[in-house]
């Protein structure tokens, strides 16, 4: 079982790391690869070693395959702001993924308005 004050400071942490992390993507990133981006998500591991951001990025395949690329090549970077910025010893080890929790959300919609368009009555 877990303190909940270690639970509260571990959520308080993830939400300054997401809305930072968001911060230094959007105007402090000079990488041409990395494209639109939001930060949708930081998942930090139970040790505070090791964070998942999940990012959703505008485009299509190809554009969000180059920026994964830019921001595995950037995360040295990010890490270094963080430590700065949050006045950590040591950032977490960033693993950045693809979000696709948006595009999931769309297709279920889509689905659902299909089906009501089929069970409603006919006149």
């Amino acid at each position: 079982m877990e303190k909940r004050g270690v639970k509260y400071h571990r959520g308080r942490l993830a939400e300054a790391l997401r809305e930072e992390i968001e911060t230094i993507l959007e105007g402090e990133l000079a990488d041409p690869r990395i494209g639109l981006v939001n930060v949708s998500e930081v998942q930090l591991a139970g040790d505070g070693r090791s964070a998942r951001v999940f990012v959703v990025v505008q485009g299509d395949d190809q554009e969000a395959a180059r920026t994964m690329e830019g921001l595995s090549a950037a995360v040295g970077f990010v890490r270094r702001e963080l430590v700065e910025r949050l006045r950590l010893r040591r950032a977490p080890e960033l693993i950045f993924q693809l979000d696709r929790s948006q595009d999931y959300v769309a297709r279920i919609d889509e689905l659902l308005g299909r089906n009501r368009k089929r069970s409603s009555p006919q006149r």
